[in-house]
């Protein structure tokens, strides 16, 4: 009988979010699979859990994982965990997780804490649907990509996480970029310094530069872009007069008109449209 890959979530900073099925599971297991075990072995200690750990992270976890699943395979139950939040949502676990489920290894979701979904939970945003893409680019000409991207989607609300060193860099740009955009930007959540600022990019990094804190603790955020309203060009001329237009100047009936305005390229109308649209003119007449 093969044994089990348990996916824990961890506390994001309060420890009292840690479920008592989480800390039951990481005491049943025979192995735990920590991103960093000097981290998780203080967790550990503070619920009081002896369960042997192994390191997986992002650097060994390929060379990790056929070690992993063969124990797994063996009969030992496994637990991977990540500093902070659930496995795998910015976070190693992916690896193991996808050679368990293509081994066949019945994969088990402990739920808790994760940033992403604390953020967009209080963000007073549109959540419905939002696009969760990670860490903000560290590169400006990564972040230009990312904005025509943004610029070129629909109305969409995105998460992001972001390092305390580089926040003010981040929204100095998002200002320049999507002044209009509705942002909540969560510091230290869960923790005793727990702080989210709200409005548009700019105003937040100015209570970001009045803040002497501000480069302390982790930041997630969530960022609500609103799609832009193609403006309708009033001066355009209508398909009807386009067509008396082109009769005027050919001296052409108005069966030739709507063929020379049907092979015009830049006329954006298609061919039943400028046919309508001469009907309207005989019913003018």
């Amino acid at each position: 009988m093969s044994g089990k890959l348990y996916v824990v979530a961890t506390p994001i900073g309060n420890l009292s979010d840690f479920s008592k099925r989480a800390v039951d599971v990481l005491k049943e297991v025979d192995l735990i699979a920590a991103e960093d075990t000097r981290n998780s072995s203080i967790l550990c200690k503070q619920f009081d859990i002896h369960t042997p750990l192994t390191a997986n992270h992002k650097f060994n976890e390929f060379k990790a994982v056929d070690r992993l699943v063969q124990d797994i395979l063996s009969g030992k139950s496994i637990a991977v965990i990540s500093d902070a939040g659930t496995p795998c949502i910015n976070d190693p676990g992916f690896i193991l997780v996808k050679a368990c489920a293509d081994a066949g290894i019945e994969v088990v979701g402990v739920p808790g804490c994760c940033a992403a979904a604390t953020a967009i939970s209080v963000s007073g945003l549109p959540s419905d649907s939002f696009l969760f893409m990670g860490f903000f680019p560290r590169e400006k000409k990564d972040a230009l990509k990312l904005f025509d991207y943004i610029e070129n989607n629909k109305t969409e609300t995105y998460i992001f996480y972001e390092s305390p060193r580089r926040v003010k860099d981040t929204f100095s740009l998002l200002s320049e970029s999507f002044p209009d955009a509705k942002i909540a930007l969560c510091n230290d959540l869960t923790k005793i310094h727990e702080r989210i600022y709200r409005g548009t990019a700019a105003e937040i990094l100015t209570d970001l530069n009045a803040n002497p804190n501000a480069e302390k603790g982790e930041y997630a955020f969530c960022m609500y872009v609103e799609e832009k309203e193609k403006e309708k060009d009033e001066s355009a001329f209508s398909l009807e007069a386009m067509l008396v237009d082109v009769m005027i100047k050919t001296g052409c009936s108005l069966k030739d008109a709507i063929s020379l305005l049907s092979g015009d390229k830049s006329v954006e109308a298609g061919k039943k449209e400028i046919y309508q649209a001469s009907l309207n003119l005989k019913d003018l007449f």
